[in-house]
């Protein structure tokens, strides 16, 4: 298709989006908590998660469980090419790795890398604590829910503060 100026019109490239997660065991109870946040190149929230989940033993099996269901929540949504951010380094290695895992986790990390194998592109980095807040809201946000929370198309309310924070930062 021709524009009138005679140049060549060619489709927008195609967007990628940011996936940022975390998860916390919260003490004294039985239960963890997970965020997830999907982003634009703007920073907006394209889709956002606050939910529970079974008490765990470890942070790293938390976020490990997280990663899957936030890559899960991702696909399902429609989101097919994406950064991958966490904030654990440990996590951050083994699903970015193509050695085989042989830990007690390794049938989550083997999950996480058929989910990310199965986008059209992902790449993965491990990001600083503090550039996880907003979803570190959302996780503190599932302390007292009984059931899960999606977001789609709007930014959580729970992480407003932090958004904004985000954005002017």
């Amino acid at each position: 298709m021709e524009q009138p100026s005679g140049e060549v019109w060619q489709p927008p490239p195609p967007m990628e989006y940011k996936l940022n997660f975390d998860a916390v065991i919260f003490l004294g109870m039985e239960k963890s908590g997970i965020g997830a946040t999907i982003r634009n190149e703007k920073g907006e929230v394209m889709a956002g998660m606050s939910a529970i989940e079974p008490k765990v033993d470890t942070s790293e099996e938390a976020k490990l469980l997280v990663c899957r269901r936030s890559i899960e929540f991702t696909v399902d949504a429609g989101f097919t090419r994406l950064m991958i951010e966490g904030d654990n380094t440990n996590v951050m290695k083994a699903i970015s790795s193509d050695v085989a895992n042989y830990s007690f986790l390794g049938n989550v990390v083997d999950d996480i890398r058929h989910l990310i194998s199965g986008l059209q592109w992902a790449t993965t980095s491990k990001i600083r604590r503090g550039g996880n807040k907003v979803a570190h809201v959302l996780i503190q946000h599932a302390r007292n829910l009984e059931y899960d929370l999606y977001w789609l198309e709007d930014s959580p309310p729970p992480a407003l503060e932090a958004l904004y924070q985000d954005l002017v930062l």
